[in-house]
């Protein structure tokens, strides 16, 4: 398992019609590239965001599948629009120690 988090602060004059294409294209990416397991996108709803916005997690089978993704094309042409918008922050985590997974 490889797990991608992203926290992003919108720079100003980013348009509603633009934060909600962001969430649309980012889960849309779930089911196109292999090793994408589970897409979960939504604003910060944390008193401690420090000026984020919106954030993400993504978890993958595996690193080789993270880096694949990295540089499918589609997630290219979601960076290329949306990068310009954005303050980010991201974490890319390998879990080392055991861990429960959760379902619906």
């Amino acid at each position: 398992m490889f797990i991608h988090t992203f926290a992003l602060r919108w720079v100003e004059g980013t348009t509603e019609e633009q934060k909600q294409r962001a969430k649309r294209e980012i889960l849309a990416l779930q089911g196109k590239i292999a090793g994408l397991l589970a897409t979960h996108v939504g604003e910060n709803l944390s008193p401690r965001g420090k000026g984020t916005n919106f954030g993400g997690v993504m978890m993958f089978a595996n690193r080789e599948s993270f880096a694949s993704y990295f540089a499918h094309p589609l997630h290219e042409e979601l960076i290329a629009w949306l990068m310009p918008l954005v303050d980010p922050t991201e974490l890319d985590i390998e879990p080392t120690s055991s861990t429960r997974e959760f379902r619906d």
